[in-house]
């Protein structure tokens, strides 16, 4: 089967399409939809990085900037996912019905099926299925009770999931992330032919979301 994947560089996005590729189908392009400012549906915190995760996966990338205004953001996608010209859209969907039945909407209205393979499984075995697999993740954004500044830039291992998980019984936490607890970046996997190299980066904390801003990045050897 010829597939497209949705990503925005996170790791439920890359790992989403991975398992497609686990599963043998053939994956043509990848697709971004780069937001010009907070999304009801799209990723933003460095969509940048994303022309190079393509480049290191060896496939095409379809990009457009949206104005990310709700409901008319789908738009975007949709012109995305036709140019593609696959049998079906894989999306890194875990709990948000939101994206999920908007994803769907646009396929269906398109002719093309709907693959969430990470959908409603359990959050921390996804991400130590991530790291079984060799998944480098870097956390990018925080806003959540509990997350503070020293989260922004921290490698997702298992103490930092026994951690998330310590705080979701604390705080009620969604430990995946899939609340908008937290956003990352995957600067290396199986996918990628060479890894991505953060070169320079700057945190901003304003008492209660901060960011970690790739400012420089490159592709290196392995």
């Amino acid at each position: 089967m010829k597939v497209a994947c949705l990503v925005s560089g996170g790791k439920d996005s890359i790992y989403a399409c991975y398992v497609a590729m686990q599963y043998g189908w053939e994956v043509t392009h990848l697709i971004t939809i780069h937001p010009q400012h907070l999304s009801w549906m799209y990723h933003k915190e460095n969509i940048s990085l994303v022309p190079l995760i393509a480049e290191s996966m060896g496939i095409p990338l379809l990009v457009k900037e949206s104005g990310a205004e709700k409901e008319k953001e789908l738009d975007d996608a949709k012109e995305l996912i036709a140019r593609a010209q696959v049998e079906g859209i894989v999306s890194g969907a875990v709990a948000s019905e939101y994206q999920r039945t908007r994803i769907e909407k646009i396929c269906h209205e398109l002719g093309v099926k709907s693959f969430t393979p990470l959908w409603h499984k359990r959050q921390e075995t996804i991400l130590f299925d991530m790291l079984d697999a060799h998944f480098e993740v870097i956390i990018t954004a925080v806003a959540a009770s509990g997350l503070d500044e020293q989260w922004l830039g921290r490698t997702i291992d298992e103490g930092c999931i026994e951690e998330l998980l310590n705080l979701k019984d604390r705080y009620h936490i969604n430990v995946a992330g899939e609340g908008g607890e937290y956003e990352t970046i995957v600067i290396d996997c199986p996918l990628y032919r060479k890894r991505i190299a953060v070169e320079r980066a700057h945190t901003t904390w304003d008492g209660n979301r901060g960011s970690y801003e790739i400012e420089e990045a490159a592709l290196v050897e392995k």
